[in-house]
C-alpha cells in the first residue's frame, strides 16, 4: 500500500468522518440496561462473538461483494447487494442506521468524489452505508483485504466508544480492549475474504432482541 492509499483508508475509517456512526450503539445501550454487558470483559465477549458469527460479519462480506462490483463497474450487482443488505436488517433501527449513514456518506461524496454519484444512484433511492463505503474504497484503490480490515476496525472503535459512555469505561481500558480485538478482526477478515455467497448467514438473535427493545427504553443516549 502506498502512502496516498494509506491516507485514503485512514480518512475513510476515521471516527471523525461525518457519517453519524457515533450516534448508534447497535443494541449496546439496551444490553447495558439489561445488565448483559456491565464491564470490559462482557463487552469484549460480545464484540468478539459479533465478529465471529454476528451481523457485522455478513455486513462486511456484502461490503466486499459491493467493492468487487464497483471495481468492475457492475451497477446491476451493486444494486442487488444493496437490496440484499437492506432486506437482511432484522429491525427498523438497524435498517435506518445503515441507510442514514449511507445518506451521510453520499452527501459527502457529492463534494469529495462527485464522479461516483452515478454509481451510488444506481443502487436506488437509498444506499446502505456498507455499499457506499465499498464504492469509495474501490475508487480510492484500497485493497479488498484492507477495506474489510478498516471496516471492521471502524465498527469496533465506534462500539467501544459507545461502551465508554454507557458502562462506563475509562479511555485506557477502551484502548486496551481495542488492542485485544485486533487478532479477532484479522481472523474475521480472513474468514470473510473466503466466505462463499451461500454462507452469508449470522446468529444475531441477541442483537435483534436488544434492538427491538431499545425502541421503548425509558432513557436513551443513542439511536439504536
Amino acid at each position: 500500500m502506498d502512502d496516498l492509499v494509506l491516507l485514503n483508508l485512514l480518512q475513510l475509517t476515521n471516527s471523525a468522518f461525518p457519517v453519524g456512526a457515533y450516534s448508534y450503539s447497535e443494541g449496546l445501550e439496551q444490553l447495558v440496561a439489561w445488565g448483559t454487558i456491565e464491564d470490559e470483559p462482557s463487552l469484549e465477549h460480545w464484540l468478539k462473538r459479533e465478529l465471529k458469527c454476528g451481523a457485522i460479519r455478513v455486513e462486511a462480506a456484502v461490503m466486499l461483494r459491493a467493492y468487487q462490483a464497483a471495481k468492475l463497474g457492475n451497477l446491476e450487482k451493486l444494486s442487488y447487494w444493496n437490496d440484499w443488505l437492506r432486506a437482511a436488517r432484522e429491525t427498523e433501527e438497524l435498517r435506518e442506521q445503515s441507510l442514514q449513514m449511507g445518506r451521510a456518506l453520499t452527501r459527502l461524496l457529492q463534494h469529495l468524489e462527485p464522479q461516483l454519484m452515478p454509481m451510488v444512484k444506481a443502487c436506488g433511492s437509498d444506499c446502505n452505508y456498507a455499499i457506499a463505503f465499498a464504492i469509495v474504497a474501490a475508487h480510492w484503490q484500497i485493497t479488498d483485504k484492507t477495506a474489510v480490515l478498516g471496516y471492521l476496525h471502524s465498527w469496533a472503535t465506534n462500539l467501544i466508544g459507545a461502551g465508554v459512555k454507557l458502562i462506563p469505561l475509562g479511555q485506557t481500558a477502551a484502548q486496551q480492549l481495542l488492542l485485544k480485538l485486533h487478532i479477532s478482526i484479522v481472523e474475521s477478515t480472513a474468514e470473510i475474504l473466503a466466505l462463499p455467497d451461500d454462507d452469508l448467514s449470522s446468529c444475531t438473535w441477541g442483537l435483534a432482541l436488544a434492538s427491538m427493545a431499545h425502541e421503548t427504553q425509558y432513557s436513551r443516549l443513542f439511536r439504536s
